[in-house]
């Protein structure tokens, strides 16, 4: 009898061994566990009579339709503290001339108090203006930028013509053209006066609400990144362990925020070269970026690094960010920085 018995148990143990086995060959031969996470996040779920409900996004309210608004930010040494960068759910750094860069930060569904410097735009910043469907704020304009921002009906608020749109902070004892400043609720109010559209169904990059994890034959390690604009400019990141985000660096200090005084950190980083050059005949040096067509990048997040391909058919097209399988890139629930890096200039990621 006792005998049976433990057949009976061995005969159960071996068809569970088994049937787990099988199991686990199945869903990992067809990423079964990857598709069903992939449809719970996109869905939610039905288990009896409790329904799973889809995680959400907290960097933005992907339920939203709120148009965001793009700031043109100086990023001249002598316009450091910034103030109210955290808040951007997405930002870009571009080179400009000189060697300088400038930030292209954008702001939805917030109430930020403070939001600066902000400085002139450069034609090429409408480039990423146009692909998240925002709306332009800035402070002056380049010869290009004015024609462009005519020709190409851009909604835009600019302090030469918008004056109650911003205001200057001359206590802080900086340069006058380092002390202009701007709110959301100044510029919601311009949006409503001006009759802008203030809708949009477009968003540049989706996101996971929970941990991405690559399977990825380029992943690396990224504890440290450093990105070279220029021998003015270098953009560095380190990575913060515990919190599982990237402390900023500029100007060769902790980039710290004016009114909070804290260190700004960024989720995601993703970073690629583009070839720039002066325009003929313009005598203060500015550029022309070279950033449409496609090339490799890298996407950076939680201490790795994987290689990216960007794809952009024209100037008011999303770029499209891809892994090595081809599939669209999902990133990390929280803040982006998007940095487009001079052809040739150095990028440290280790």
């Amino acid at each position: 009898m006792k005998k049976r018995k433990v057949k009976r148990i061995w005969r159960h143990l071996l068809f569970f061994i088994v049937f787990a086995g099988i199991s686990a060959f199945i869903f990992n031969h067809f990423n079964l566990y990857e598709k069903i996470l992939e449809y719970t996040m996109e869905n939610g779920i039905n288990i009896g009579n409790v329904y799973v409900v889809k995680p959400k996004v907290k960097i933005i309210d992907e339920d939203s339709k709120t148009r965001p608004v793009a700031v043109s930010i100086n990023n001249n040494h002598a316009a450091y503290p910034h103030a109210g960068l955290q808040d951007a759910y997405l930002a870009y750094e571009l080179i400009a001339e000189g060697g300088i860069t400038r930030i292209i930060a954008l702001f939805k569904d917030q109430t930020t108090d403070k939001i600066g410097s902000v400085r002139s735009a450069r034609h090429y910043f409408l480039d990423y203006v146009m692909e998240n469907d925002a709306i332009f704020v800035h402070y002056g304009h380049s010869p290009q930028a004015l024609s462009d921002i005519k020709s190409l009906k851009i909604n835009n608020i600019n302090g030469m013509y918008d004056a109650k749109g911003f205001y200057r902070d001359t206590s802080l004892h900086r340069a006058y053209e380092h002390t202009a400043f701007t709110s959301m609720e100044r510029i919601n109010k311009l949006i409503k006066s001006k009759g802008y559209r203030n809708t949009t169904d477009t968003q540049l990059l989706k996101y996971s609400p929970i941990k991405m994890e690559y399977k990825d034959s380029t992943k690396k390690t990224a504890n440290t990144i450093e990105i070279v604009y220029s021998d003015y400019q270098t953009t560095k990141y380190v990575y913060d362990k515990e919190n599982m985000n990237y402390k900023m660096f500029m100007g060769g200090k902790e980039h710290t925020d004016l009114i909070t005084k804290k260190q700004y950190t960024v989720k995601n980083i993703i970073t690629y070269q583009v070839e720039n050059s002066s325009i003929h005949s313009d005598r203060k040096g500015r550029q022309d970026l070279y950033n449409i067509g496609s090339g490799e990048g890298y996407y950076i997040s939680n201490g790795e690094a994987i290689k990216i391909k960007w794809n952009k058919k024209d100037r008011s097209s999303k770029t499209v960010y891809t892994l090595e399988d081809g599939s669209e890139l999902k990133v990390n629930d929280g803040n982006t920085w998007i940095h487009i890096q001079p052809k040739n200039k150095k990028l440290n990621i280790s």
